[in-house]
């Protein structure tokens, strides 16, 4: 295995397997071909061809799409087609977040293939000015048994998703806390340092994510501590060992490689010399659809 199995494993997809969303002239995600035909039960609000799914019959304001929209999710979840909900609202766009043409449930994104929006945060200590594969300390999480989603799995330090509505710093505050337990005033300390996107196609629909990355230097006083049962434990381990566990296992959950290859990269554990170093700064940066 290698990092770049990894990048490749979180852009696994086959974009002739999907229709493309679109509303009022404008891709906002993709259906997958042998599920779109269960939207022809609403033949007033959408047209499904060989070639796209049109929302033609969508109402002008935003408000108005989103509670047409919760409807037909909520039959669809009735269904089985869809997981319960979650009660996040994402938004449906063509780019931005706050460009959303109207809203969705975080469960029913990727059944439409929505673009999701995350923050991750690598939290570390620093213990020296060496090498930065044994001077810099790594805090992992362990997801709970409980988790839908890849259950018992390592993952950053803190991560979640980005509902609409909410700015990127109260967010961010509010996973630390819940994750992590980290005060706001070590929280509002987080650097941002870049942004990972990525598209895949998962067992729920299309994932075209985009994720907020932040680096967090810690005390080494500070131990993390799981205010929401998301996450089972926390350890400290040089960065050299979390690349290990990176390049050679399947420990991490899958998108969290990515944010762990980022944070690498650019403490020089992972260096130029690398003979995959390109591919790896350009793989980490995939166009969305």
């Amino acid at each position: 295995m290698s990092y770049l199995d990894k990048i490749r494993a979180c852009n696994a997809c086959n974009p002739t397997d999907f229709l493309p969303w679109m509303l009022a002239g404008e891709r906002v995600g993709a259906v997958r071909r042998t599920l779109a035909t269960h939207l022809k039960r609403w033949p007033d609000q959408f047209h499904v061809d060989d070639v796209r799914v049109d929302w033609y019959g969508a109402p002008d304001s935003m408000a108005a799409r989103s509670a047409v929209l919760a409807g037909v999710v909520d039959i669809l979840v009735a269904a089985g087609l869809i997981e319960p909900l979650q009660g996040e609202p994402y938004a449906v766009t063509p780019n931005r977040r706050d460009q959303a043409r109207c809203l969705i449930d975080r469960a029913a994104a990727p059944w439409f293939g929505v673009r999701a929006f995350g923050q991750h945060l690598n939290g570390f200590v620093r213990t020296g000015r060496g090498d930065p594969g044994t001077q810099i300390q790594l805090w992992v999480g362990r997801r709970s048994a409980n988790r839908r989603v890849s259950p018992l799995h390592l993952d950053n330090l803190v991560a979640g998703g980005l509902p609409y509505g909410v700015s990127l710093r109260d967010n961010l505050r509010k996973e630390c806390h819940e994750e992590a337990a980290i005060p706001t005033a070590i929280a509002d300390q987080a650097v941002p340092v870049s942004a990972i996107t990525y598209c895949r196609d998962a067992a729920r629909g299309l994932k075209p994510d985009l994720m907020y990355c932040y680096d967090l230097e810690l005390p080494e006083s500070f131990v993390p501590r799981c205010t929401d049962g998301e996450v089972e434990s926390f350890t400290r381990m040089p960065a050299a060992e979390v690349a290990r566990l990176v390049r050679d296992t399947d420990e991490f959950k899958l998108n969290c490689n990515l944010v762990v290859i980022d944070f690498l990269i650019r403490h020089g554990v992972i260096a130029q010399e690398d003979p995959d170093y390109i591919a790896l700064i350009q793989g980490l940066r995939s166009p969305l659809p």
